[in-house]
This record gives structure tokens, C-alpha cells and sequence, in this order.
């Protein structure tokens, strides 16, 4: 009889052998990442390949958390770990605990390390952080003016809060003068009256988000006497910047949702406070009416004139009482009322529209033109007031500085 393995112990001894050589439990690998997937546990799996051949790897989240950024296909990195079998399917892989960008490794160290100085310098401690405002008027944005993330912010901001005014401070956010025009840019809007400031840009590599670890657009943030708001990159970037900020929000439209109430909540908590202040009328009146009953009730049991003298003055004094605490009581709720009643006429379109603004669309496609690049000369378009529309055309663009709140 000849004897055999199982394919389980064939499997199970070829493992024993890989994981007791030395050099494949301790093993650095240089490859190309593909086929990458994080899976819902936080795992990551990969590939690993050159012009010559491929390796497949594996991270458990315990190891993948303490990474910044996850890896993307294509990208060449320095993979540290150890070679085992798995038996279920027979493939030897590289349980990877290190990974390393090549050519970029030197900036993660420079993130850790200014990381850990301006830590240790108190810089993003807790207590140094403040409250966003409750309702902004004026929000600062510092970013690109192309960025797609601009629009992103001042998409969120029309949906949710119309009400509120946005001042662009322009700059680069990307590139080897970015950090010195990200830190003016900034510094610009410190004597603005806004109430707010959002510093964001769209996701990128480390290298396209490397403005934000510097060191002096920290300082500038910190510094800041306007609140601050990060939202750099998408969800899995972090940033120096973002450690700085009085609040880190995962995206650019995150940050505006953050900083602005929903207009729609705001609609319902007024329709809330007048339904309550009903209720609060009803019930005051009522309980005045039995004490009222009460008293008319032990007048009629009193016998002797003096008492029920007595007993109509008390009721004339309750009754002046009553009046004066109702009208009070009434005028203090009807001017609650008002004011949530005022902001909701206020953010009215057609409330601003009254006030002699006009709506720009263009006339071909009914497109809104939102700025003076939106429109080019003998181009038609339609002015909507309130009580209606004009039909005109651009003749000329006036390029005079002094009507744009945004600041270059």
C-alpha cells in the first residue's frame, strides 16, 4: 500500500516549513499594489507584482489602522511581514504588517514628527478648541476657486442654509508655494466680520494634500481668532491641519453641513414653539378659571358681609392680576413667534427678491448665472424680480473689483 497525505496535512507541513525559515518570517517586499479592497472588518487585501511575477498579500485591520492613508493600485511600496500558507485554499501570501510608499516614506516621517511637536506644544489640546456659531451669517472659505471642492461647500450651503453669505479667500492648494498663500489666505480673513472659516480641498495623495501638514498653516490655524473647520481630502486623510482645526469634518460638504443649521428644521422647531405656545395659553386660562370657580364658591358659603366684601376685592385684585399676567405671558411668546417667523420669511427667495436683488438665468437654457463668468457678451439672459421678468443681453463685462465680497 503507498502510503499518502491528505491534501490538509500536505498543505499544514508545507506551512510548518515556510514559517520556520527565518528570512520569510521577517521579510521586506518592493512591489506594485493591485486588485486592492478593504473589506467591511477592515482588512486589507492586495496583490503585490513587478514585470515578473505577483505576490498576494494580506493586512488585518489591527495593523491597517495605524497607517494614514490606505494604498491605491499602481502605487510602488515597501511591504513588511511574513510568509505562511493558507490551507483552505493552498496558496502561500505575505501577512504584511508594515507599509511604506516608496518614495514618500520620508514624509510620513515628517508628518509624525511635526505631529508630535506641536502636540507636545499644547497645540491641539482639547480646552484650546471652540464652539462653531449656532446660526452663522458670513462664512470664510479658504481653497481654490476652481476646486470642485468650492462648489461642493457652496452646494450644501444653498440646500441647507440659504440665508448664510460665503467670502472666498483664494489660494493654491496644491504645489510647492501652496503652504506660504494658504497661511495669507487665512491671515486675510481675520479682519472680515465672518463667523466661521472652512479650510478644504478635495482627496488626493500625500503629496497633493502636503500644503496641510505644514507647519506654518498649523500655526496660522491655531492662531486664528475665527473659529476653524477643516475638511481636507476625503475620510481616510488626516492632515496636520485637521489636528489644528477647532473641528475636523472627513470631506469639504461635510464641513458646510457642520457649520449650518437645516433651514427645514428650523421651519418644523418654529410650526413646534407655536403649537406649544397654544397649548401654553390654553392651559393658563384653564387653570385660572377653576381658581376663579374656587373662590366664587367659597364666597357663596360665607355668611357675614364683611367677608364677602373681603372676598370681591380679593377676586377684583386676582382678576387685575390674571389680565396683567396673561398679557405678559401672551406678549412674551407672540414675540418668539415673530422672530422664528421673521428668519423664516427672511430666508424667503422671494423675500430677497423684494429687497432689490435680482435672479440672473440665461435665457438659452435657463441656466443660473452666479458670477460674472457666467455669462459672455451678446449672450441672452433673464433677470427675475419680484413681480417678474426682464428679458436683456450682455454687452460688456464690468471687471471693477469693488462690487465682489471675494477676496484674491
Amino acid at each position: 500500500m503507498i502510503d499518502s497525505y491528505s491534501v490538509a496535512d500536505l498543505n499544514a507541513y508545507i506551512r510548518e516549513l515556510v514559517e520556520s525559515n527565518e528570512v520569510l518570517q521577517d521579510v521586506w517586499v518592493t512591489g506594485e499594489i493591485s486588485n486592492f479592497s478593504k473589506a467591511s472588518s477592515g482588512h486589507w487585501y492586495f496583490t503585490l507584482k513587478d514585470s515578473r511575477a505577483q505576490l498576494k498579500a494580506v493586512m488585518w485591520r489591527s495593523s491597517a489602522i495605524l497607517h494614514m492613508f490606505p494604498p491605491s493600485n499602481g502605487e510602488s511600496v515597501l511591504v513588511h511581514g511574513y510568509i505562511s500558507v493558507y490551507d483552505q485554499r493552498g496558496e502561500y501570501q505575505l501577512y504584511a504588517d508594515k507599509l511604506r510608499p516608496i518614495g514618500v516614506g520620508d514624509l510620513y516621517a515628517q508628518f509624525e514628527r511635526l505631529k508630535a511637536k506641536l502636540d507636545a506644544e499644547g497645540l491641539f489640546a482639547a480646552e484650546r478648541k471652540r464652539p462653531l456659531p449656532l446660526f452663522p451669517k458670513i462664512i470664510g472659505v479658504v481653497t481654490s476657486p476652481d476646486a470642485a471642492a468650492f462648489q461642493d461647500v457652496q452646494n450644501v450651503l444653498r440646500r441647507r442654509f440659504p440665508l448664510v453669505e460665503v467670502l472666498l479667500s483664494a489660494t493654491p492648494v496644491q504645489g510647492a508655494d501652496a503652504a506660504p498663500r494658504i497661511i495669507k489666505a487665512i491671515e486675510r480673513l481675520q479682519e472680515t466680520p465672518i463667523d466661521v472659516l472652512i479650510v478644504c480641498r478635495g482627496g488626493g495623495s500625500i503629496e497633493d494634500l502636503w500644503a496641510f501638514n505644514d507647519e506654518g498653516v498649523a500655526r496660522a490655524i491655531a492662531a486664528s481668532r475665527i473659529p476653524v473647520i477643516s475638511g481636507v481630502g476625503h475620510e481616510t486623510d488626516f492632515t496636520i491641519a485637521d489636528f489644528a482645526a477647532d473641528l475636523r469634518a472627513p470631506t469639504p460638504s461635510a464641513a458646510a453641513e457642520l457649520v449650518t443649521p437645516n433651514i427645514e428644521d428650523l421651519r418644523y422647531d418654529v410650526e413646534r414653539l407655536q403649537s406649544h405656545l397654544q397649548e401654553a395659553m390654553q392651559y393658563l386660562l384653564s387653570d385660572k378659571r377653576e381658581r376663579l370657580d374656587d373662590i366664587q364658591r367659597t364666597l357663596r358659603r360665607a355668611s357675614p358681609n364683611s367677608q364677602i366684601r373681603n372676598m370681591r376685592q380679593r377676586i377684583d385684585e386676582l382678576n387685575t392680576r390674571l389680565s396683567a399676567g396673561q398679557r405678559a405671558r401672551f406678549s412674551l411668546l407672540n414675540e418668539r413667534l415673530k422672530g422664528r417667523a421673521a428668519a423664516l420669511h427672511s430666508a424667503n427667495p422671494k423675500a430677497i427678491l423684494s429687497r432689490g436683488y435680482a435672479a440672473v438665468y440665461k435665457s438659452v437654457d435657463g441656466t443660473r448665472v452666479t458670477d460674472s463668468k457666467g455669462a459672455k457678451p451678446g449672450e441672452g439672459i433673464t433677470l427675475q424680480f419680484e413681480d417678474g421678468e426682464l428679458k436683456a443681453r450682455v454687452e460688456d463685462k464690468d471687471t471693477h473689483e469693488r462690487y465682489k465680497r471675494t477676496l484674491f
